[in-house]
């Protein structure tokens, strides 16, 4: 396993760095949170036809670039820095890798060359209004309806669920407990019984939604009742893909903090001088390192097909999860007063490292399973 980047892929950082800093000023974010969708499709058919970003690791048989999960990471890890506001995680992170995960050879050429090229979004909905992120707490059921199935029952906090074109949904045969009956299907955005609200959060520049489904139509994605095996998958990819987002928000607030107290003056010095400015800037650097590393580990054990991945996952969601957090913190209070401002931009940051804390589990959650995988 490598330890490091290429070089090819560094230049592959810096460029993309470039060009989501020249389409993403916390300018653009603002008015893009405060839409209703959240995001312009214009710009995303723009990003896509320019950067080919969603198809960075489908593999070239569906239309897309072949790359590995350290790819997509750098992709997530700029994302998070420069806070794009797009439906890039639901799409490529979610609905992307369960489709590669559960879906028939078929299905992939089918569904996947469309969201390669931007045409279609997508995103993937398996929690439930308890809020579970496991197989056990779907309620969702599936029948049987001729060539196709019927869906009743809802979804919640699905990542840009009110907006896409194409929805991956799991469910389970009626009767079915714990992991059996499971069944992942696709469904249209636009299919007739489906109800979708967003969601109001704190974070506005991720949205969610609450998608409800009365006898909405729906296709099976590979197996009757064999997801999951799938599904553990797909969530484990999706942590990682979580963790390396984090990590770009977490360095890009440092970057911020840091260039902020060296520019401001306090008793006729900067206030980076200051010992507690720089024992706070010490423990967010350290922080976002091994936060990083985490991240970047995670992501090449993806490539790898390590046997400890559900335990490296959920360490590097853990670890992400409480550096982003606590250097959003620190970020904040090394602003002073103008921190806690609607007119500064460290709260964009800060609400974004709160709702990644959450979601999909937090940092209490994931080190539980992590022991539990170790221990067995």
């Amino acid at each position: 396993m490598r330890f490091g980047f290429t070089r090819e892929q560094d230049e592959f950082r810096a460029s993309l760095r470039r060009a989501l800093e020249a389409r993403s000023p916390t300018k653009e974010v603002r008015r893009l949170m405060a839409t209703d969708a959240g995001w312009d499709r214009d710009a995303w058919r723009k990003l896509n036809q320019e950067l080919g970003l969603t198809a960075i690791h489908i593999p070239e048989a569906y239309g897309g670039q072949g790359f590995g999960f350290s790819e997509l990471g750098i992709v997530l890890e700029e994302m998070g820095r420069a806070l794009v506001c797009a439906p890039f995680f639901s799409t490529a992170a979610l609905a992307t890798t369960a489709i590669l995960n559960a879906g028939t050879e078929d299905q992939k050429r089918a569904l996947l060359p469309a969201v390669a090229d931007g045409t279609t979004t997508a995103t993937l909905a398996f929690s439930e209004d308890n809020g579970s992120n496991d197989a056990t707490g779907v309620t969702m059921t599936a029948a049987p309806s001729g060539a196709t199935y019927r869906l009743d029952g809802a979804k919640s906090f699905v990542l840009d669920g009110h907006t896409a074109d194409l929805i991956v949904v799991l469910a389970r045969r009626e009767g079915a407990r714990g992991e059996e009956g499971l069944s992942f299907f696709t469904v249209d955005g636009n299919a007739s019984g489906l109800e979708r609200r967003r969601l109001k959060t704190m974070d506005e520049t991720r949205k969610l939604a609450r998608l409800e489904f009365k006898s909405v139509e729906a296709r099976l994605l590979g197996e009757a009742e064999k997801a999951a095996v799938p599904f553990a998958k797909t969530v484990q990819q999706v942590l990682i893909c979580l963790a390396n987002e984090m990590v770009g928000g977490a360095d890009r607030l440092r970057e911020d903090a840091l260039a902020y107290v060296k520019m401001r003056m306090q008793f006729g010095r900067s206030i980076a001088s200051f010992q507690t400015t720089k024992n706070k800037a010490a423990d967010m650097l350290v922080d976002v390192e091994l936060a990083k590393s985490a991240a970047y580990y995670a992501a090449a054990a993806l490539d790898e097909g390590d046997d400890d991945l559900p335990a490296i996952a959920s360490l590097a969601k853990a670890c992400a999860a409480e550096a982003y957090l606590q250097t959003a913190i620190h970020a904040v209070q090394m602003h002073g007063g103008i921190g806690f401002t609607w007119d500064n931009d460290t709260h964009l940051w800060f609400k974004r490292a709160k709702s990644s804390e959450i979601l999909f589990g937090d940092a209490n959650q994931h080190r539980e399973l992590m022991m539990q995988h170790w221990k067995h």
